[in-house]
């Protein structure tokens, strides 16, 4: 049976279609109850990642003078998926990665070499040797990869295609969390530009390398507000504009300045916004705008993660210590974060009954718990809602990166399928398969299981 929306071309907001497709996901068997039935899916809402990423086009667009080069270049850690990199490059969008993972995923995708862009602070030889080859941007975190880098360039016969930078880390400070801000004082990226002596040899780094045409930082992150995220963009402008003067011509040409945009996750606001973003970056260095420098954006987290949900089947409902506990089937498998650093990663749970329906009642404070054996695997503590019984389920909404999408292997849990959906014009639910379930053969095949008698 297909579920339609009322009104012609289907649900208005996100929040009307995330119902729609829960309640489509239960009639149509991507989860639910009953014997053989997955008791976890997760969905990826489409339209509304389309419109994340012609938010995010379109905000820098308005404000750059015209004809200026700009990469977006989607953070493939956010979201490792690759028909999710396909739907974004069809969306204009071209490929952050940090390993050689995730830049077999980009061309999986089919995101061109010139689309593409390299950053880790551990390069191999090998990595580094690729990436110019096929004419991948790269960033160098420090000065040892630097001087690799000298000697792989020396040994080309042709000049390389691909542009070369440095990462510099503001020190600027860190946000919320600690774990997550990559400007503090000794964080470990790039290259510390208030250390002594830091400034002078980086002038010097660049005018002794006439191939180094880039500059990149990544000083955003969950947890850190604009207003910081924009001080380390205006000193990433101002050292390229002392590069380039020292080497009296525009030997600099292009400024990464990463990505790390907060994300709500205590409502379905999306807040802050690209727009937004870009306006405070606009206050703090307007003449990032004027078209002096190529502009690449690194985002991730904003692009996708309100446009995704955990969908898991209540299997049981127990009473301890007077708490109701709810166990479901999506634990720290799915929000690792969650479960380890739960003050930091709080999320939301939605609860819809057997049928894929909201959930109505009084609300009861209760517990939601996934599947792992340790006791730290919740969701949720002494969450008010509706009180859930077996069979029903739970959304965890804004999930879309950094939680199902990257699966940890906890106690050997299986990853979940996911599956995009779209609303037809008329209404209807439709999905399309991500990545199936991965099955219990695939398990044991990446635990060794063809090696048995090895240590014997």
């Amino acid at each position: 049976m297909a579920v339609h929306a009322e009104g012609e071309g289907g649900a208005g907001s996100a929040a009307e279609r995330r119902d729609l497709a829960v309640r489509a996901a239960v009639e149509q068997g991507l989860v639910g109850g009953g014997d053989g039935a997955e008791p976890l899916a997760c969905l990826l809402d489409v339209a509304g990642i389309r419109a994340s990423a012609a938010a995010l086009t379109g905000a820098f667009a308005a404000a750059l003078a015209p004809g200026t080069p700009v990469l977006h270049a989607f953070a493939v850690k956010a979201a490792p998926l690759v028909p999710v990199l396909r739907l974004l490059a069809d969306a204009g969008l071209g490929c952050e990665v940090a390993s050689p993972g995730e830049l077999a995923l980009a061309r999986a995708a089919g995101v061109p070499a010139a689309r593409t862009v390299l950053d880790s602070p551990a390069k191999t030889p090998a990595e580094l040797r690729e990436a110019l080859a096929l004419g991948i941007a790269v960033n160098a975190d420090n000065p040892q990869e630097l001087e690799r880098l000298d000697a792989l360039v020396a040994a080309t016969a042709a000049p390389t295609a691909a542009p070369i930078g440095l990462r510099i880390n503001p020190q600027t400070g860190a946000g919320a969390i600690d774990a997550l801000s990559t400007a503090t004082a000794t964080s470990k990226f790039g290259i510390g530009l208030r250390d002594p002596g830091a400034r002078a040899w980086l002038v010097r780094a660049y005018l002794d390398r006439p191939w180094l045409t880039r500059l990149h930082i990544h000083s955003g992150s969950q947890g850190v507000p604009l207003a910081l995220i924009a001080e380390g963009v205006r000193d990433l402008h101002a050292l390229a504009e002392e590069i380039n003067a020292a080497a009296g011509r525009r030997q600099v040409d292009t400024l990464d300045i990463g990505g790390g945009l907060p994300v709500n996750f205590a409502s379905d606001e999306e807040t802050p916004t690209h727009a937004q973003y870009v306006a405070a970056l606009r206050e703090a260095v307007p003449a990032l705008f004027d078209g002096s420098y190529g502009l690449v954006t690194e985002f991730g987290r904003s692009l996708l993660a309100k446009h995704g949900l955990v969908l898991a089947r209540v299997e049981y409902t127990k009473t301890s210590g007077s708490r109701p506990i709810a166990l479901t089937h999506a634990g720290v498998q799915v929000a690792t974060r969650t479960a380890y650093a739960p003050a930091a990663w709080p999320v939301r749970i939605l609860p819809y009954d057997a049928k894929g329906a909201p959930k109505t009642g009084d609300p009861v404070a209760q517990d939601i718990a996934g599947p792992a054996c340790f006791a730290g695997d919740l969701l949720a503590t002494a969450r008010e809602l509706p009180r859930l019984a077996p069979g029903d389920l739970i959304g965890v909404p804004d999930t879309g990166a950094y939680f199902f999408t990257a699966h940890y292997g906890y106690n050997s849990l299986p990853r979940p399928a996911v599956h995009g959906f779209t609303l037809t014009a008329s209404g209807e639910v439709r999905f399309s398969l991500v990545r199936p379930a991965q099955d219990v053969s695939a398990i044991v095949a990446e635990a060794g299981g063809a090696f048995r008698d090895a240590l014997l």
